[in-house]
């Protein structure tokens, strides 16, 4: 049979109906309302291609070197052409069609969707990589099954399969096809707190379909529900601004502007609360463990749309440990008691509490010594040090600051790190014990070692139950692509900022050597894997990269940097857009990784320009990315705001026709103040929060708004609670944190946000 009936399918039917398949089929048995539909088995996907005879064609086609995206795209290309032009057994399509007839009145719309079958595959093998359609009726039902089964081979899909070493020819698809709920309101559901297991159910919900929750792009209103008094704890209204809808006229599902009435109203009145509660304690109690639910509302009925296991709730007894380690000062279960003297003080730039034996690092090769545990001691971390950061329990530096790249790749890694202690590397010696305190920026002798290792990824992972709903996107800073996962599991809105040129810098080799060493496909492919590898990780949240931007000290590091110029103040120097625009035969090599990564899908990825001046710098850059291929009428692209010159000529670069500015902090504030940031003698003037500062940057958002600019902030002051404030208050579009940081600036804007509208009703 080419269909099986969801009321026929059970939660071990996994490898027939996949994932999504099996989940609706054990609501549906336990009596809970589920829309009514059926399942494309997965054994149909593979007959379909054995039989019509492309099933080895198909799996040679994808069969390709997944870092050449040229053959990626041809692989795609191939496999969506083989399974499109194949017809459908006559029998297999009548059987299909014949089920769709006995869905709702034979005219229903209904919405086809993909379900990976699951077995032996790593949970995010499908995540976002395989298509659903809503609103479709019969004459195109066909088509869309199809169209299922050949986004297994998107781009996306087959350089997730290659580089997980992952047989294409193992794994299979089934399609749901299910009457849809044109809901007039929807949501996701969590039976149980999702840290902790406590007895709290928390409900989000918003108008219309609920694609708009799941895909992150409305903030909905949230409800926090004691389970055992029934009593709505927590009622947070959010301004919800669009909905999605279908269309009477064309049934396609369209995004539509929320009547000014419903924007800042209740989607959910106590009622449909206390309905949706009784459901949820059903559905936990039907699998025996708290589940994530989709739901939606349609003439007053609620249906369920799909449940899953909550995964992130944590071990009682690993919470137990963690808090009895808490105010002990073992931060991230390395370091225990320790009493030993102060050897040095520095800044605290990476939280947390390491311990462990001092490996002093002068020279590269000395890298190799560093094993997991040890403390790496060095005078200042470069690129070529990021693996063995990786492994380190903690970074201590002579020179830097907190913006410093010892700094921001400890933090995005989750390492502790002291820096700036001015003698590390001569005061402690090699192999010597010691605990160094990330908070603090202390280094003590000696250190008591315990056996539980960091866990970087899960302490990133936020620990309250959901994340706050915020009209104010929250997303996080990625310096190097090795953060990515780290920074992913915070939860964040996208990325507002990822750094081109550490991934250059790690090549250890001016561009220009690089080039002339490997050649230039070398060179542009270094940068699709860095950038793609954060943009998958985030997909489909969008991740904004910014072009080059590295001042000539760091490329006179490198080798071939012999011939860079020797600047007196090269953070005033040959950086940032200045140098692409000098040396644009670099700069377009940059551009065409963009250009591939839109060609193989990557529509998530967004291109920014940094140090620009005026209108005359966004142009000449908006005319390279044209040539490159790049439509910049297509694409989001936009420019950072870090001098006072682009501050106040922003109004003059938006009639160029770019989507967004950011503020870099950093660089705006020493160019403001006339403050060098790595200056010792002069730091105690380094004030993000001067008020010169704050105008610019308010100056900027009002004007933005009223030319339909967006706006966001990505530099280190994006962290600070006194800084936030301030953003939400001018109106800013999106704030850009540290991986740390994230959670706290989700919560502090939220309660900005919570105050603005208080005080507009008072």
């Amino acid at each position: 049979m080419a269909v099986v009936w969801l009321d026929d399918v059970r939660a071990d039917d996994l490898g027939t109906v996949g994932g999504k398949g099996a989940s609706l089929g054990e609501l549906t048995s336990a009596g809970l309302p589920v829309p009514p539909g059926f399942v494309v088995t997965a054994g149909t996907y593979r007959s379909f291609i054995e039989d019509a005879g492309i099933d080895e064609e198909l799996f040679d086609a994808v069969d390709v070197d997944h870092e050449d995206s040229a053959a990626l795209k041809q692989a795609h290309e191939r496999a969506h052409e083989l399974i499109m032009e194949t017809p459908v057994p006559d029998a297999v399509g009548e059987e299909i069609l014949a089920a769709y007839e006995d869905v709702g009145d034979g005219e229903a719309f209904v919405a086809v969707r993909s379900s990976a079958t699951a077995e032996d595959l790593p949970d995010a093998s499908f995540a976002g990589q395989q298509e659903t359609f809503l609103n479709v009726q019969r004459d195109a039902l066909i088509e869309r099954v199809k169209e299922c089964w050949a986004s297994l081979f998107s781009q996306r899909a087959i350089y997730y399969r290659n580089r997980k070493g992952f047989p294409h020819h193992e794994v299979d698809i089934a399609v749901v096809v299910q009457e849809m709920v044109d809901a007039e309101k929807s949501g996701v559901m969590f039976t149980s707190h999702p840290s902790t297991g406590e007895p709290r159910i928390i409900i989000e919900a918003a108008w219309g379909l609920g694609e708009a929750v799941v895909s992150g792009s409305v903030s909905p209103d949230n409800y926090v529900v004691d389970r055992e008094s029934g009593e709505v704890e927590t009622a947070t209204v959010a301004d919800k601004k669009m909905m999605m809808e279908k269309d009477v006229e064309t049934g396609q599902t369209v995004e539509r502007e929320v009547s000014d009435d419903k924007r800042s109203a209740r989607v959910l009145d106590e009622d449909e609360i206390g309905r949706l509660v009784e459901l949820g304690e059903r559905v936990e109690d039907h699998y025996g463990e708290p589940q994530d639910v989709e739901w939606a509302i349609y003439d007053g009925d609620v249906y369920m749309l799909q449940s899953r296991p909550i995964t992130t709730i944590s071990d009682g007894e690993e919470e137990a440990a963690q808090a009895a380690a808490g105010d002990g000062g073992a931060a991230n279960g390395q370091a225990g008691e320790t009493s030993g003297d102060m050897i040095l003080r520095g800044l605290g730039a990476s939280p947390g509490i390491a311990a462990g034996n001092a490996r002093i690092v002068t020279k590269l090769d000395h890298l190799d010594q560093v094993s997991d545990g040890d403390i790496i001691v060095t005078e200042m971390t470069m690129p070529d040090m990021v693996p063995a950061m990786k492994r380190a329990a903690g970074i201590v530096t002579d020179e830097g600051g907190m913006t410093s790249h010892a700094a921001i790749v400890s933090r995005e890694l989750g390492v502790p790190a002291v820096v700036g202690t001015g003698s590390a590397t001569r005061e402690i010696e090699e192999g010597q014990p010691i605990t160094i305190d990330g908070d603090k920026g202390t280094v003590r002798e000696g250190a008591e070692l315990k056996e539980e290792q960091r866990e970087p990824i899960e302490e990133a992972r936020p620990k309250t139950p959901v994340k706050p709903m915020t009209a104010t996107e929250v997303k996080v800073n990625v310096s190097i692509p090795e953060a990515a996962e780290r920074a992913a599991a915070t939860g964040a809105d996208g990325v507002g900022l990822l750094r081109i040129e550490h991934m250059v810098l790690s090549l250890g080799k001016t561009p220009e050597k690089y080039i002339a060493d490997n050649g230039e496909r070398a060179f542009v492919e270094e940068l699709v894997e860095g950038v793609r590898g954060v943009a998958e990780e985030f997909y489909p949240r969008p991740v904004r990269v910014r072009t080059l931007d590295a001042p000539t000290d760091e490329f006179r590091q490198l080798e071939g940097g012999d011939d860079e110029p020797r600047e007196h103040n090269p953070m005033l120097g040959y950086r940032g857009i200045r140098r692409s625009l000098d040396k644009p035969e670099i700069f377009k090599h940059e551009l065409e990784a963009f250009r591939r990564l839109f060609e193989m899908g990557y529509d998530n990825v967004e291109v920014m320009f940094p140090l620009v001046n005026d209108a005359e710098d966004v142009l000449q850059a908006k005319n390279l990315m044209a040539e490159a291929g790049i439509d910049p009428d297509k694409r989001e692209w936009g420019v950072m705001i870090e001098t006072p010159a682009s501050a106040l000529g922003v109004e003059e670069m938006a009639e160029s026709g770019l989507d967004f500015v950011s503020f870099g902090t950093n660089d705006l504030t020493q160019y403001t103040l006339a403050v060098d940031r790595n200056n010792e003698n002069v730091a105690d003037r380094f004030d993000e929060l001067h008020p010169a500062v704050l105008k610019l940057i308010g100056d900027t958002i009002e004007t933005c708004r009223e030319v339909g600019v967006k706006t966001s902030i990505c530099g280190q002051a994006a962290s600070k609670p006194q800084m936030v404030q301030f953003l939400v208050n001018e109106g800013i579009s999106s704030i850009s944190a540290n991986i740390d940081a994230v959670r706290d600036v989700q919560h502090e804007v939220k309660r900005v946000e919570q105050r603005l509208v208080l005080d507009s009703v008072r």
